[in-house]
């Protein structure tokens, strides 16, 4: 008598499952610390200069200031530098220490279509408000009283002109004044400097302007 084979082992109908661990979504890198026109200014002057020594040419200084003038972040400003010698300008930029702004509530200087203007001997808070609908509002800091490192102006404007007279040898940052339809101008160093007042702008305007500038002095004439 024939001994009964054991029976096969019966496969497994179901599929086998690979367990994967869960994949953690990484966050993009930060793109890094803005620039300011200053900065943008100082490595065009770098490209001109390597021009003018004979390290690049013409087409390639073309090339490397459309990069550099697209530059949003610091990241961006290195490549057309990268192959350069000389003092690394984006790093000197990063180096200046940024003053803190000051804290407390602001002076608020406010007109709707007249004209408020500040001149001569007098004492500048730590923070300003100027609001404007449609006036003129004039702040000439040159011979003022100024015992704080840093100026903070926040500017709300309608369809008004805010003009800062600022003194020789500060700076002034512009680049968080929002304009809709109107202008932002500023004609002076926007990166802070060792033991000169630092004015931070900052706010909106509509249809408004908004100029920062040295004082003009034509003729006995202050303006």
């Amino acid at each position: 008598m024939k001994a009964t084979p054991a029976p096969r082992s019966v496969r497994n109908l179901h599929p086998r499952r690979t367990i994967l661990d869960p994949v953690t979504a990484q966050p993009p890198d930060q793109p890094g610390i803005r620039i300011s026109d200053a900065d943008r200014e100082r490595a065009a002057a770098r490209l001109n200069q390597a021009l003018a020594e004979g390290r690049i040419s013409v087409s390639e200084l073309d090339e490397r200031l459309s990069a550099v003038y697209a530059a949003r972040y610091e990241a961006e400003l290195r490549p057309p530098l990268a192959d350069l010698p000389g003092v690394d300008v984006v790093a000197a930029a990063a180096a200046v220490a940024v003053p803190s702004t000051p804290s407390g509530p602001p002076v608020v200087l406010r007109t709707g279509m007249s004209t408020i203007k500040r001149s001569g001997d007098w004492e500048v808070p730590a923070r300003l408000r100027l609001q404007s609908s449609m006036g003129t509002i004039v702040l000439d800091f040159c011979d003022a009283k100024i015992l704080h490192p840093v100026v903070e102006i926040e500017v709300d404007v309608g369809a008004g002109t805010v003009r800062l007279l600022v003194p020789e040898g500060s700076t002034a940052n512009v680049d968080d004044v929002v304009s809709g339809m109107g202008t932002v101008r500023s004609k002076v160093p926007s990166r802070p400097r060792p033991g000169a007042t630092h004015f931070v702008v900052h706010g909106r305007t509509g249809m408004g302007s908004v100029t920062v500038r040295r004082r003009y002095e034509v003729g006995g004439l202050k303006f």
